[in-house]
């Protein structure tokens, strides 16, 4: 009969299970059946493993067969097992006398392999091989709980506290284990427990990463989590962000380097192209300021130790008049522009750029340099500076704001009048300016071409005569013959126009026209009611002689308390148009009638009283004057010859 045994323990309670895949049940003896059952965590008292031995003959097992078949069985359990027992079932027939003793148990698998001599004697195996019992490997989890779903708050309880960790389900039995994150290593059980992994130091450290890290034919950077991989100048990824290859094959390569060696001599190429042209250009420079007058500019300023005069680059012109732009054009004349410009310094200034310039207009320029680089006067306009490297030069002159004399009698949009004293404040100081140049500079200096054009207001509606361009340096023992008469058509002495020579008493024709501008406020040459064009001197010198001054004179000044001043402003002019330039008033003498004229119009003006009064007129030359009919004696006497 049959006699059954049963024995067991149990794991309840406990965070272990009995691994499934690395534990066999193992049953030991002939004609024997084992079976193992017990509680699982989802169905209690359920048959769970079991296998049968036997054995036909002592003799007929060999030392270490396997535990299969004859004496000896195993098989695999099944999971979450919390408890179990082992039941022997026996056969006592005949191999009792030589297998006393039988075995169940629960062991790592592999531990156990199949000995004759575990079938032989009273407890023999226990005795031996099993003495202090047999290996057990068991499952360890977090049993009291599971892993959060997606977006579910985890518990307070919650054993994955580590960053960089992440929770997966127990594969045996219920509950969760926690894992560091991939790139991590560490315990996740822990705060802060998983920590980076260096694979780039790791790759260092053993050939073995490399394998497992791969960067083939690139850097190695870690990253937190991971690394990268990447590719040196000449690679490109090989697609697995792995690993580096080439950008460009070898046949490529070599093409490439012929094609950069082509770009290399033909930037060379270029760059001593641009070598020469900018020698050629520096060269060009050095011509331009040579025929320009630099040399001689310098010359003059060291002998006379001019520095109120700077030279200025094409770049510096250029910057302060935003490329020549047509914002900052202030006029437009024959021979050029007039830009209104800024300098490094915020000096605002006028920039007069001439147009294609032949040697004639070059000897203008360099003249026009060299008069005005000696002339230092309130009433004409100063130049601060030129440009002398470019085939164009070009002169920089200080900022008048209010235009020309020209504009302001002529060409107002809605006229507005203009006070006597104004007229005769602009006649004087533009009288004095011409007079300076005349005689109070080393060497004569003629104008040349005197007109309402060249006469420049400022702000306060002070002259400023201007334009040099046509002046000349009076020779001191005779004067020079013009092959080319300058001027401008209304201004020009008829008397130099038939000698072709130039004098001091040519500016004072000239400026005999701008005092009937003044005093008519019509142009040079205007269009009379017959719509037929006029001279003004000629015009005005056959009604003068008429006794008609009133119908040519402009009824904004008409005034009786004025007219003797009208008069003698008008005997004046008269003067100054005289057919023969020997019979004309000298410019000095010019400004000294007009400065008497405006003295004795702001008495008239005024009424002032006949007292003892001492005039000057800005640092000029001053007359004592007793009253107004002294001043009207002084102005009664003529001109001397």
């Amino acid at each position: 009969m049959p006699e059954n045994y049963t024995s067991g323990f149990s794991m309840e309670g406990t965070p272990f299970l009995p691994s499934t895949t690395r534990n066999r049940f193992t049953v030991i003896g002939c004609s024997t059946m084992g079976v193992i059952g017990g509680y699982m965590h989802s169905n209690p008292n359920l048959y769970v493993a079991g296998c049968y031995s036997y054995c036909q003959s002592i003799n007929s097992t060999s030392d270490g067969a396997p535990c299969i078949g004859m004496g000896c069985c195993e098989t695999i359990i099944t999971p979450n097992l919390t408890d179990f027992a082992a039941l022997l079932v026996i056969n006592q027939s005949s191999v009792w006398k030589f297998n006393p003793c039988f075995y169940a148990m629960l062991a790592e698998a592999g531990w156990y392999s199949f000995r004759q001599q575990d079938l032989i004697g009273h407890l023999g195996f226990v005795s031996g091989r099993a003495k202090r019992g047999v290996p057990l490997v068991s499952d360890w989890a977090i049993r009291n709980g599971s892993c959060p779903k997606d977006r579910e708050k985890a518990p307070r309880d919650y054993a994955c506290i580590s960053s960089n960790s992440y929770c997966v389900g127990a594969s045996n039995g219920p509950g969760y284990l926690c894992n560091c994150s991939e790139g991590y290593e560490g315990n996740p059980y822990l705060p802060e427990g998983c920590h980076d992994i260096d694979e780039c130091k790791l790759r260092k450290q053993d050939p073995k990463y490399e394998q497992l890290y791969p960067c083939k034919d690139g850097v190695c950077h870690n990253t937190p989590g991971g690394y990268m991989c990447k590719c040196t100048v000449g690679k490109r990824s090989d697609g697995t962000n792995y690993g580096c290859r080439p950008i460009l094959t070898k046949s490529e390569q070599v093409a490439m380097g012929l094609s950069v060696s082509a770009v290399v001599v033909m930037s060379l190429t270029c760059l001593l192209v641009m070598k020469l042209q900018k020698m050629k250009h520096s060269k060009e420079k050095d011509e331009y300021f040579k025929q320009n007058g630099g040399l001689k500019l310098y010359d003059e300023m060291r002998s006379r130790q001019v520095d109120t005069i700077r030279i200025l680059t094409e770049k510096e012109i250029k910057k302060a008049t935003e490329n020549y732009s047509n914002t900052r054009v202030l006029g437009c004349g024959g021979r050029g522009m007039v830009y209104r410009g800024i300098l490094d310094d915020g000096k605002e200034v006028a920039i007069k750029k001439s147009k294609a310039i032949d040697d004639d207009c070059r000897e203008e320029f360099v003249n026009e340099i060299m008069i005005l680089s000696q002339v230092n006067h309130r009433n004409i306009v100063k130049l601060l500076g030129c440009c002398l490297e470019v085939d164009v030069p070009m002169l920089v002159y200080e900022f008048i704001s209010n235009g020309t004399l020209f504009e302001f009698l002529h060409e107002n949009d809605q006229r507005s009048q203009i006070p006597l004293d104004l007229r005769l404040k602009i006649a004087t100081q533009s009288a004095e300016a011409l007079a300076y140049i005349h005689s109070s500079t080393s060497r004569t200096i003629l104008h040349g071409d005197v007109k309402s054009l060249n006469i420049l207001l400022d702000n306060e509606y002070n002259a400023k005569v201007s334009d040099f361009g046509a002046s000349a340096l009076k020779p001191m023992d005779k004067n020079d013959f013009i092959m080319l008469i300058q001027g401008t058509l209304g201004y020009l002495d008829p008397e130099t126009f038939v000698s072709h020579h130039l004098t001091d008493k040519s500016d004072v024709y000239s400026f005999g026209v701008v005092l009937l501008e003044l005093i008519t406020r019509k142009r040079a040459i205007y269009i009379d009611n017959l719509n037929e064009n006029k001279s003004l001197s000629h015009t005005f010198v056959l009604m003068f002689h008429q006794n008609r001054l009133r119908d040519m004179l402009d009824c904004e000044i008409i005034d009786d308390e004025v007219m003797i001043v009208l008069e003698k402003l008008a005997e004046l002019v008269m003067h100054c148009l005289s057919p023969r330039g020997d019979q004309r008033p000298t410019m000095k003498e010019v400004a000294e009638r007009l400065q008497m004229l405006r003295r004795l119009q702001m008495q008239l003006v005024k009424k002032i009283s006949p007292i003892r009064v001492r005039y000057s007129y800005e640092g000029s030359s001053t007359i004592a004057a007793s009253g107004m009919d002294t001043a009207k004696l002084l102005l009664d006497a003529d001109f001397p010859r």
